[in-house]
């Protein structure tokens, strides 16, 4: 595999300035322009400052541009082994594969660079992978030697014992020695994305500052003077991972802790707001939501249904207490899907101010152009990647790939799924499944799966199977609900967005049968789509299944059922959840 590019060739634009087609895409998403707030005072010279960023090419890493910018630091790249030698606070958001991150690190040179400024307790924060790293080595597509700074192997996490691999979402922290950027955090949830870990031993424990349990105790932070590794994603966790950065770039400053009503016990189940974005008819970008997927409101005019601007909506959902944000462009992507800068600036807008996970989809796959220049669909996933998006969410493209599996036995690996998965991990792969409930007298009808449905049909009919389709919704294809979501697991998804189109808008309630029959199936995490009317209904697919998650869309967006009042009701019936 080739390792992706270095920092150098990362396409990085600043969004800082006021200049007038900034302000114009502000005020016409429903935004006023602001400087950045700043939670701590720069310091006095420029060389403190300054963060040396060590980005060494995949995965997002604008989230912790913004995150070290919206403290009030500035950020240096390192383009040379003797930036990281020289630096004065040096920050590794290590994001994809273990062995693809070595690779580049040791033909760059950095990899002895980075061992030398560590050795000489230089000031150190390794995220994720940067946690990794620091090991001897990885099983992952290995052995492969790591830095090996740690004594210890990185290994996959174990699901055989009914945990989802990846470990996706909030996670309590078990403290175990004093980290400095931990002080209270024990007390709150923090973002986990992964699937590979390390495990606390005799040999490392000087350096263990906390663990995590899910399924087994791993590491989940090192600490030893001033060298910090996490293995979640502190610019992803909300104020609490504000918190972190803030004390390592600024340790000497005074900071007040909130007082927390409740312990983090376990890993929360996540609430995700999903904005189903298109342009209106006169081309502005838009949040929408229909019934059966018709966004058009009925009346004479027949205009798009506007419930509101994707980046203010997106930022108001996180300070409601959103654990993700969902962007699905139901209408973009068609024919040139890089072309599309407006969606592409509701990204890197976004993630500047909504510290926690950003998923986008809509169009994911390979392309060519009115040129005929041909694009992957991995170029697409990583211009997502660099303008903020945490997760790609793949819809259409997924069906066709699982079905080619599915009749060859042939993992071909040109899929967009695989494409991007062998590239940023599966943990940064999401399909999205869009099925259609069909009715059966007979199980023996159709050679897919069926079940004993709850409600029979309206012909009487007990039994149904789940047939997929593309092209939000319009089109069905010959495969099953439960054949699709075995089929992608399989070709590298680490999550799946459940949705179905017989609840969609209902707000009924999600669709039991359905999701039970699919995160049963299936070892990674699933979330509920589709449906959701009342508090009640999370509770409800929480308690009857195995979903890591559920979404919402429009009775967020109409007001009509309040994130707190949903993240209220499930502490109040025993579920565990971020607050």
């Amino acid at each position: 595999m080739e390792a992706p590019p270095f920092a150098s060739s990362t396409k990085t634009l600043s969004f800082r300035s006021s200049s007038p087609s900034s302000l114009l895409f502000l005020r016409k998403n429903g935004l006023n322009f602001r400087p950045p707030r700043n939670f701590c005072v720069r310091a006095s010279s420029a060389g403190d400052s300054v963060v040396t960023l060590l980005d060494y090419g995949a995965g997002n890493v604008r989230s912790v541009r913004n995150a070290i910018r919206h403290l009030g630091f500035d950020v240096k790249d390192v383009q040379t082994p003797e930036d990281i030698l020289n630096a004065n606070r040096l920050v590794f958001p290590g994001v994809g594969a273990f062995a693809a991150a070595m690779d580049v690190l040791n033909k760059n040179g950095m990899a002895e660079a980075l061992c030398s400024y560590i050795e000489k307790d230089r000031p150190f924060l390794g995220i994720c992978l940067g946690l990794q790293l620091l090991f001897e080595s990885s099983e992952e597509k290995g052995p492969v030697k790591g830095l090996g700074l740690i004594p210890g192997v990185v290994g996959r996490f174990d699901s055989s014992n009914g945990f989802r691999v990846p470990h996706i979402g909030w996670n309590a922290l078990h403290i175990r020695k004093d980290s400095l950027i931990l002080d209270d955090v024990g007390s709150n949830h923090v973002y986990f994305v992964h699937s590979y870990r390390a495990m606390p031993s005799d040999e490392n424990k000087e350096w263990v500052s906390s663990t995590c349990n899910y399924g087994d105790n791993f590491i989940a932070s090192v600490r030893r003077g001033n060298v910090h590794a996490v293995q979640f994603h502190p610019e992803k966790s909300g104020d609490v991972g504000l918190s972190i950065l803030r004390r390592f770039l600024y340790p000497k400053a005074q900071l007040t802790k909130k007082p927390t009503e409740r312990k983090a016990l376990t890993l929360a189940k996540r609430v995700i707001a999903c904005l189903d974005v298109r342009t209106n008819d006169k081309g502005d970008l838009v949040v929408t939501k229909g019934d059966q997927y018709d966004v058009r409101e009925h009346t004479k005019e027949n205009e798009v249904r506007e419930l509101g601007k994707p980046v203010e909506l997106a930022r108001q959902y996180y300070k409601d207490g959103a654990d993700e944000v969902s962007f699905l462009n139901i209408t973009g992507f068609r024919d040139f899907p890089l072309g599309d800068l407006p969606m592409l600036q509701v990204l890197r807008y976004t993630s500047e101010n909504v510290f926690v996970p950003l998923t986008v989809g809509g169009g994911i796959r390979d392309f060519t152009d009115a040129n005929g220049r041909k694009y992957s669909s991995l170029e697409v996933a990583s211009e997502y990647f660099r303008c903020g998006a945490d997760k790609i969410s793949i819809g259409s493209d997924a069906v066709y790939a699982a079905e080619e599996y599915l009749r060859t036995g042939v993992k071909s690996g040109n899929s967009s799924l695989e494409q991007i998965s062998r590239v940023y991990g599966n943990q940064a792969v999401v399909v999205s499944i869009d099925p259609r409930r069909v009715y059966l007298k007979n199980p023996e009808d159709v050679g897919f799966k069926t079940i004993r449905v709850t409600n029979p049909g309206p012909n009487g009919e007990e039994f149904a199977w789940y047939q997929c389709t593309v092209s939000g919704g319009r089109e069905g294809r010959p495969i099953g609900a439960y054949e699709l979501a075995k089929a992608v697991e399989e070709l590298g998804a680490g999550e799946i967005l459940l949705n179905c189109i017989d609840c969609d808008g209902q707000k009924k309630g999600f669709d039991i049968d359905l999701i039970k029959l699919i995160s049963d199936a299936v070892s990674i995490p699933v979330i509920a789509s589709s449906g959701a009317g009342s508090a009640e209904h999370f509770s409800e697919v929480f308690r009857k299944t195995n979903a890591s998650a559920a979404l919402a869309a429009g009775i967020f967006h109409r007001k009509e059922v309040p994130i707190q009042s949903v993240k209220e009701h499930l502490l109040n019936e025993g579920i565990e959840v971020r607050i």
